[in-house]
């Protein structure tokens, strides 16, 4: 049994390894400070506290005597990160400075950082790996890089045990459906169950890497019980891609097309080094899960 400190523990991917944890039998503290996350997706058996990241001193007593720290706290979105960058970096890189700094302090055996595949930005190789340099084209991008960073020198500096998983389009239960923070296979779901016409950005060609949110937490606690250290990244992520129209047929409705924004074309993950090092690879795949989701939500 561990004692777990999740940050953003009411969140979409925090609440759910959250889950797994006290599944496990692990004791867990939850941070958050609700902005985005929910207070219906608090697991009862986890210790709730309402607190900012970026308080330090408000938040370092939380971490003594904590054995790992799931660092899933975050202002999510690339869109909502480019009309206010601000306040997202305040949250993501001080927010984030403020774990490690506190979980240094406490002397904790490791922090998993929730990393983003947004830091590769637009590449012309795929699939992305690893060596390739990062290229975020978002401020969300940056930020969760800089986090990378951090984890990486707080490794090497202050010998602070560190690991980055690299996310790629994480979908599941808890995940938002409405508003700045929602993916598109939220946004769709809602918009077909509210008999609204699905909103295509662009030509719809975009590709994405999708991963189910438990397959996101099964890899956090391997992350944290491996040898790995430095704060180096890992992919965490499906092999195979979809694009947005083949999600909007999943979904089924009529469809308009809206204007394009800043983003990447593809984002295929290879997960080769998360096989190697962690021994992980996903085990739910988008078309099969949406079915089901269908069914669940009342949408044929």
């Amino acid at each position: 049994m561990a004692k777990c400190l999740v940050t953003g523990g009411a969140g979409f991917i925090g609440s759910n390894l959250t889950d797994v944890l006290i599944e496990r039998g692990d004791k867990v503290i939850i941070i958050d400070n609700l902005s985005t996350g929910k207070k219906e997706n608090l697991n009862s058996q986890a210790r709730f506290y309402e607190k900012d990241l970026r308080n330090l001193e408000d938040i370092k007593p939380l971490f003594k005597g904590v054995d790992y720290v799931f660092h899933e706290a975050a202002l999510a979105r690339v869109q909502p990160s480019i009309i206010d960058p601000v306040n997202y970096n305040d949250h993501n890189v001080n927010g984030t400075l403020n774990v490690l700094v506190a979980a240094k302090d406490a002397g904790v055996k490791k922090v998993v950082y929730a990393a983003s595949s947004s830091a590769y930005g637009d590449q012309k190789k795929m699939p992305l790996t690893e060596d390739m340099p990062a290229n975020p084209i978002s401020p969300y991008g940056l930020q969760k890089y800089i986090g990378e960073e951090y984890c990486r020198l707080f490794s090497y500096v202050y010998k602070l045990p560190t690991v980055c998983l690299r996310y790629f389009n994480v979908f599941g239960p808890h995940m938002v459906k409405e508003g700045a923070y929602a993916s598109v296979v939220a946004i769709f779901s809602s918009q077909r169950k509210n008999n609204q016409s699905l909103t295509i950005v662009g030509d719809g060609e975009q590709l994405r890497t999708y991963t189910f949110v438990k397959d996101i937490a099964r890899a956090n606690i391997l992350a944290a019980e491996s040898g790995i250290a430095d704060g180096r990244p890992i992919n965490t992520g499906q092999s195979n891609e979809y694009s947005v129209n083949d999600i909007a047929k999943m979904i089924g409705g009529p469809a308009v097309n809206i204007e394009l924004r800043i983003e990447p074309r593809r984002n295929l993950c290879s997960n080769a080094l998360a096989k190697k090092l962690l021994g992980w690879e996903p085990k739910v795949k988008l078309h099969e899960w949406i079915g089901e989701y269908k069914k669940e939500i009342g949408i044929n």
